[in-house]
């Protein structure tokens, strides 16, 4: 078993930036591969982003390339999601998960890959 608790969300104007932080207890993290979530209201849950165990291989939605970056701290506990440029239509409320991998550079893309959620952080970007 593992907890996952975000932080870091907020409100901000267009093209601020926020950075947002999962913080892990229980197994070892650097078992894990670990991805950022979001759900805009009516909308599907997608994936923004995605890490490997090692943190050498990163997966981002063409929404938020180049804007986006996830990165992970194994000796912490925990991985982080950059945003920059931000923007309306990245309002939504984000979310981490984990799932234990023996692959040190897999990504997963589907939310049924992942075994471990956490209650998510709300981001609101105002225009």
């Amino acid at each position: 078993q593992v907890q996952l608790v975000e932080s870091g969300g907020g409100q901000v104007q267009d093209g601020g930036s926020l950075r947002l932080s999962c913080a892990t207890s229980g197994r070892t993290f650097s078992g894990y591969a670990m991805g950022w979530f979001r759900q805009a209201a009516g909308k599907e849950r997608e994936l923004v982003a995605g890490v490997s165990r090692s943190g050498f291989s990163t997966r981002y939605a063409d929404s938020v390339k180049g804007r986006f970056t996830i990165s992970r701290d194994n000796a912490k506990n925990t991985v982080y999601l950059q945003m920059n440029s931000l923007k309306p239509e990245d309002t939504a409320l984000y979310s981490c998960a984990a799932r234990s991998t023996p692959s040190v550079s897999t990504i997963y893309y589907r939310h049924s890959e992942y075994a471990y959620w956490g209650q998510g952080t709300q981001v609101t970007v105002s225009s």
